[in-house]
C-alpha cells in the first residue's frame, strides 16, 4: 500500500515537472567578465586544470556564469548565480560510475516513461545546501565523494509523435526523478521570441 502512494505521488511530481521548458544560450566570455568573487573561490582548484573557460548562461530563468574546464581526467563545469556565489559543482561521468540501485531506478523512469530513448550526457552534481557549505561543497567535489546529497543529470532525447525530443532530468543520488525539462536548441530561438 506505502509503494502505490509513493508511486503515485512520484508519477504526480513527474507530470507537473514535466511542464517546464529550458531555453538556454551560452555565450563565452572572458576572464575579466566573471564575477571576481567567483573566480576567487576556485582559484586553487584551476592551478593544475587544463582548457579552463568561462560564460555566461541565460535561460528562460536567470542569468548565471560557468567555469568549465578538465582536471585529471574529469570536465568540470562549476556554475555561480549573478552575484558570484556558488550553485552547483558539475563533472561529466558514464553510467557505470552510478551506483547501480540508482542507475536501475534511473532506468525503470527512463523505459516507463520514454519508451525508446538515447541518453546522450550524464553530470554527477553536487548542490550547494545552504550558503555556509560553500567549501565543503567544493572539496566533496574535487575528491569525486558519493555522498546522500549528490545528484545526477542526465541529458536525453526520446522519439516522441511529432519527432525527437531532447530533455534534461534531474535525479537524486537514489535515482528518484527531482526535475524534468525539455531541451531546445539555440536554433529555435526565433520561433519562441
Amino acid at each position: 500500500m506505502k509503494f502505490k502512494y509513493t508511486l503515485i505521488f512520484m508519477l504526480g511530481i513527474a507530470q507537473i515537472a514535466s511542464a517546464q521548458h529550458k531555453y538556454e544560450r551560452e555565450s563565452k566570455i572572458d576572464k575579466a567578465d566573471f564575477p571576481n568573487s567567483a573566480y576567487l573561490l576556485i582559484e586553487d582548484y584551476l592551478k593544475d586544470a587544463k582548457h579552463v573557460r568561462f560564460y555566461q548562461e541565460t535561460d528562460s530563468t536567470k542569468k548565471s556564469y560557468e567555469a568549465k574546464f578538465k582536471k585529471g581526467r574529469l570536465h568540470y563545469s562549476v556554475e555561480f548565480d549573478e552575484q558570484g556565489r556558488l550553485e552547483d559543482v558539475e563533472f561529466k561521468i558514464k553510467e557505470r560510475d552510478i551506483p547501480n540501485d540508482a542507475w536501475g531506478t534511473i532506468q525503470f523512469y527512463l523505459d516507463e516513461k520514454h519508451g525508446k530513448h538515447r541518453v546522450k550526457k550524464i553530470q554527477q552534481q553536487y548542490p550547494l545546501p545552504d550558503k555556509k557549505s560553500v567549501e565543503k561543497t567544493l572539496h566533496n567535489a574535487f575528491q569525486n565523494l558519493i555522498l546522500p546529497e549528490v545528484n545526477y543529470e542526465l541529458i536525453f532525447s526520446t522519439k516522441e509523435k511529432n519527432g525527437f525530443q531532447e530533455y534534461e532530468g534531474l535525479f537524486d543520488s537514489e535515482g528518484h526523478l527531482i526535475r524534468l525539462r525539455k531541451v531546445f536548441p539555440p536554433s529555435y530561438d526565433h520561433v519562441l521570441y
